[in-house]
């Protein structure tokens, strides 16, 4: 087991006793626990009820928080030339096709999302294996494959973040950081929360949110309790 250092058993000296939080316990009890000298990204973990093995139960999606995750985005753009102007005017790092493609394919991979319109997929085989084995590859069901090039890196840039659930039937996200207001925090787990429910598979007959923990990045794990938190949506 890897040793702690002393500011984060401070922190877990914090927790304890509490067997799980809700909402407004947990995003208190974030903003105390960060221990890190910078300022830490807030960090929601859900382990769901489903089988990922099964195409009609992988649970993928997006949601666009109200106060964003408070880190910068780059995003790149693969479009035609015509739309290069108006991708960058929206605040896409980088835009075009076939130079863009060759920029991938000599190394270039400083950006966190990629979008694309519909026609420029046929041109990104050869480096389809590259930007999958990121999880950068554009994709209709992220929404970042469409013809609406400016409004979705703009959504994108203010917070709009892509769900999915791993091998393991979890989903991991960052929704904010411990400089954010608890206010806002708060609003960002339950629209984050909210949009995960709202895409259960309607083949999942069981219980679908199995666990919720939060914490800041190198921070204890704080448990929520799933009866309170579903009950703070409605």
């Amino acid at each position: 087991m890897p040793k702690h250092g002393k500011k984060y058993l401070a922190a877990a000296k914090l927790l304890e006793g509490k067997t799980a939080c809700d909402l407004d316990e947990a995003v208190g009890l974030l903003k105390k626990t960060a221990t890190t000298k910078f300022d830490p990204s807030c960090e929601i973990h859900i382990r769901l009820g489903v089988d990922p093995t099964h195409a009609d139960q992988m649970v993928r999606s997006t949601v666009a928080l109200p106060h964003g995750t408070g880190k910068h985005v780059r995003v790149i753009a693969f479009v035609s030339e015509e739309k290069v102007k108006e991708a960058k005017a929206a605040g896409a790092l980088k835009a075009g096709m076939e130079e863009l493609i060759d920029e991938i394919q000599k190394g270039f991979l400083d950006f966190d999302v990629a979008v694309a319109m519909p026609d420029a997929m046929k041109h990104l085989g050869k480096i389809a294996k590259i930007l999958g084995t990121k999880g950068l590859m554009p994709n209709p069901k992220a929404g970042t494959v469409t013809m609406e090039i400016a409004k979705t890196i703009s959504e994108i840039k203010k917070g709009k973040v892509e769900y999915r659930t791993d091998k393991q039937a979890q989903i991991h996200q960052i929704f904010g950081k411990a400089s954010f207001t608890e206010q806002n925090l708060k609003e960002n787990l339950i629209a984050f929360i909210k949009a995960i429910n709202d895409s259960k598979p309607s083949t999942i007959k069981g219980t679908y949110m199995k666990n919720i923990s939060v914490a800041t990045s190198m921070g204890p794990g704080i448990r929520l309790d799933v009866q309170k938190v579903m009950a703070a949506l409605k």
